[in-house]
Formats: structure tokens, C-alpha cells, sequence
């Protein structure tokens, strides 16, 4: 094959890897692959099974049970069938099967057998399980090691050559990196970074399959170049943590960090998990790493010693005549703890027909939990009922599973007559479908009397809109 020619092929593949990891749970058709990259589906197919050794089917099944995978090891109380179906799978059966031929177990046995069965199988890219101790010995070690923090990262424009397989060539990669953007003249004048960007977990991914980017922080925009392309890290919320060790302690210093997310109640976000290296160890006196390995997550959560200390009582003035217990404003806490006792009291009336989603308390400005019914899990729709923070009012929508199943109904209900309730004005920036508001200004005085109330709006705008769908 001529350079360019494989050049070409590289830089389109390049672009679809990226494509598939950010669209796992939407449609991932040969059609729609080929098409992001400029190909036939027939000619795509051939180029793609060359170049990455797998084809498009077979890759995009192994993303997706690995992606589960990582899940579950870090969160076995998640529901296997929810998980299943948000990433793209049309059965939960379906789903066991490529689980199965891939790990030689059922993903609930992995629940419980995961972490055991993964070096069995030969899922051992860092050769150092001797130094993973238990959760009290990795703590001890995290404050010798460790300073762990979340911090707001800006975006960072990178240079960046992709790699499948072992991590014996890292070294030579950054060294071609560094000579490309000397000649190119696009190093940063200031904040420089060197960067691996994992695309794969390598707890999950056997080494020959893991695929990371060794990346360099670039000046400003660039074109692909051969091997070299542009790849950005997306500005958001991350948990950094700060290591000065040596190199067999780097999979201990993930760990590490990973376990203080759990410890300290974040979520993990689908995002762009790296590492970041601040020093030569060469020129280290010990030899050592002085690296900051970075873990996307959910919007800050206070934690229980930082959450708002305002207690649950109205300010000490009223308006005259005005009772004293009238819209009792809630703390945060407060607020969290009411959508618990509203997801329960639903549970207990309705247990059998629903199937309940968990309450999502990531973000200071609202909560939510979801609904649904094993006829519209089979559409890949469900109900969320939301309480907005800022506005102080409950609403409640229809949503789906992913992008690509909103804006297929979005589509639907508005080449309709059908006006009943508020159709999103575009889907593209909207988790609703059709939305509606339940109720404004909420008194939780009477929670007993405020549970009921949603209660009977809520139903009112489900069995409406079961009876269009179902």
C-alpha cells in the first residue's frame, strides 16, 4: 500500500474510532460508519477490517461490552438490562450472548467475579497486581501519594498519534511528536503538556486491543498530518490526581484516584480519561513520574461536609397574616432527600407497572428520577419527573434513551396536529421530547398533601401519552 494511500486510510479510521466511542448507545450501521467516513459501505468495510483487524460489527460489540464492563466493576448495584439497552442492545439475552463470548461468563456473574476472571483471561496491560492491595491499604497509600482535587479544566487543543497494542512504544511516539511541532512550529509558549489519552479502559481491554493517543498540547488549530491529527479534551468537571512515583505505580496511582470518586459520592462521565506528565524522570533525581491523571465526572456534588448548611425554616419575618410553614424553602440536602421520598412513595403505589430509574442529584440546580414501562423500554422512551432548584417548580417529560430516539419521535409528534402538551423547540439541546409543567411554587409544609399532587399530574400527562405510544 503507497503511504499516502494508508495515510488516507489511518486519518478517515482515525475520525470513525472517535466517531463510535462518542455514539455508542446510537445507530452504528455499516451505513452510518461508512458514511461519517467518506466511504462506501462496501469499501469501507475493506478498509476498516485492514486497518484495525476487526470488523466494523465485531469492534463496535466489543466497545460496547467493554464499556459495560468498566461500569460494572466500579458499580455492581447498576442494572445490567438498563445498561444493555441504553448501549444499543435489542435484548437483554442478546446482550449475555456477546457478553459471554467475550468474558466466558454472564455480565451478572461478572457483578461478582469480574475483577478475579479479568487476569485469568490475560487482561493484565500493567503487570502489577501484587501491588493492588485492599481498599484499606490503597487508602493509606493515596495519602502518602496523593493530592486528589476537582477542578474545572479548560479546553486543551492537542496533536496527537493514535495507537493499538502495548505501550512499549509510548516513548518513540512522543519523541516523532515533539520533532513534528518543532517543525511545524506549534508548541505552546507557555502550559505545555505531554498527554496519553486513553480511548479503552485497560482493566477491561486486553492489551493488544487497548487503543490510546499519545498527545501533545498545541498552540492553536491544526490539520492531520500523516499520523499526527488534531484532537481537543473537552473543558468540564474532572477529579485530578497528583502523583510524584515511580512508573510500576502508575495503574495503583488510577486506582487510587478512581476509588476517590467512588469514596467521595461523583459520578463517572463519559469523557476523556488521561494522563498528563509534568517532568522528564530522566532528569528526576529518584526517577521518578510527576504526572496528574485527570477523571472526567459529573457536575460537582457538595459533599456532606461542604452542601449548604441553611436549615429547613422560613426567614424570622412574615407577612402578616402569612403562615409561618407557607412554601417552606428546603436546603439542597432537603430538596434531595424530598425526590427521594417522592420516588418511594411512587414505588409503593405503582411498583408493578413501572420500572424506576435512581434519583440524580449531580447538578446544584436540579434533580430527577425516571419512569417507565416495559412497553415503552421496548421504544426506548420513559418519563423523567424533574424538580428545577432555581425555578422551585416540578416538571415532568417525555424522553429517550439516547439522541438519535428523541429526535426520531421529536420528528414524529411534530409533522402531527397534535398539540397537547409543549413539544421541544429543538432536540438537538433538549433531553425532553414533549415536556410539561407540574406544578409551580411547591409548599412543602405538607408533603404528605404535595406527593399527591404530583401524583395526580403526573399521571394525568403518562397515561395520556401511553395511550399515543403504546
Amino acid at each position: 500500500m503507497q503511504d499516502d494511500t494508508r495515510r488516507e486510510y489511518i486519518r478517515r479510521i482515525n475520525h470513525v474510532l472517535d466517531f463510535i466511542e462518542q455514539h455508542l448507545d446510537a445507530d452504528l450501521s455499516l451505513e452510518q460508519v461508512a458514511k461519517e467516513a467518506h466511504y462506501s459501505p462496501f469499501h469501507f468495510h475493506r478498509v476498516f477490517l485492514l486497518v484495525i483487524g476487526e470488523n466494523l460489527n465485531e469492534y463496535v460489540n466489543r466497545k460496547r461490552v467493554e464499556r459495560i464492563a468498566s461500569v460494572l466493576l466500579v458499580d455492581a448495584h447498576t442494572s445490567v438490562k438498563d445498561l444493555a439497552y441504553q448501549y444499543g442492545f435489542n435484548s437483554e439475552s442478546s446482550f449475555s450472548r456477546s457478553f459471554k463470548k467475550y468474558y466466558g461468563i454472564t455480565p451478572t456473574q461478572f457483578k461478582s467475579e469480574g475483577k478475579a476472571l479479568l487476569s485469568k483471561i490475560g487482561i493484565e496491560p500493567f503487570k502489577t497486581e501484587k501491588y493492588i492491595c485492599s481498599i484499606d491499604q490503597l487508602k493509606k497509600w493515596t495519602e502518602m501519594n496523593a493530592q486528589i482535587r476537582v477542578e474545572q479544566l479548560p479546553e486543551m487543543k492537542l496533536a496527537g498519534i493514535m495507537h493499538m497494542g502495548g505501550f512499549e512504544q509510548i516513548g518513540s511516539m512522543f519523541d516523532r511528536l515533539m520533532e513534528w511541532a518543532y517543525q511545524k512550529e506549534v508548541l505552546p509558549s507557555t502550559g505545555f503538556k505531554a498527554i496519553t489519552l486513553y480511548h479503552d479502559n485497560p482493566n477491561v481491554t486486553r492489551d493488544s486491543r487497548v487503543r490510546y493517543t499519545v498527545c501533545i498540547t498545541v498552540s492553536g488549530d491544526i490539520k492531520s498530518d500523516g499520523d499526527v491529527r488534531p484532537l481537543h479534551i473537552s473543558k468540564g468537571s474532572y477529579v485530578t490526581g497528583h502523583f510524584e512515583i515511580e512508573a510500576k505505580d502508575i495503574p495503583k496511582a488510577w486506582q487510587s484516584t478512581n476509588q476517590w470518586v467512588l469514596e467521595n459520592d461523583y459520578r463517572f462521565r463519559d469523557g476523556d480519561y488521561f494522563e498528563a506528565y509534568l517532568n522528564d524522570p530522566k532528569t528526576h533525581p529518584e526517577g521518578k513520574f510527576i504526572i496528574d491523571i485527570c477523571v472526567p465526572v459529573e457536575a460537582k456534588q457538595r459533599s456532606k461536609s461542604t452542601r449548604h448548611k441553611a436549615t429547613d425554616t422560613t426567614s424570622a419575618t412574615t407577612t402578616k397574616g402569612q403562615s409561618e410553614h407557607t412554601h417552606k424553602p428546603l436546603s439542597y440536602h432537603g430538596l434531595i432527600r424530598f425526590m427521594k421520598e417522592l420516588k418511594t412513595f411512587f414505588q409503593n403505589g405503582y411498583d408493578a407497572e413501572f420500572k424506576f430509574g435512581n434519583v440524580y442529584q449531580g447538578s446544584e440546580d436540579y434533580s430527577y428520577f425516571s419512569l417507565t414501562t416495559s412497553a415503552l423500554r421496548k421504544q426506548k422512551l420513559k418519563f423523567v419527573i424533574i424538580l428545577d432548584h432555581k425555578q422551585m417548580r416540578f416538571e415532568i417529560c417525555l424522553s429517550g434513551r439516547n439522541k438519535d430516539v428523541r429526535k426520531k419521535y421529536w420528528k414524529l409528534f411534530k409533522g402531527s396536529d397534535w398539540q397537547q402538551y409543549h413539544l421541544a423547540e429543538n432536540i438537538d439541546s433538549s433531553l425532553a421530547i414533549i415536556d410539561h409543567t407540574l406544578l409551580n411554587a411547591p409548599d412543602f409544609a405538607d408533603t404528605a398533601a404535595l406527593k399527591e399532587q404530583i401524583e395526580t399530574e403526573s399521571l394525568k400527562f403518562i397515561n395520556e401519552m401511553r395511550d399515543i405510544l403504546e
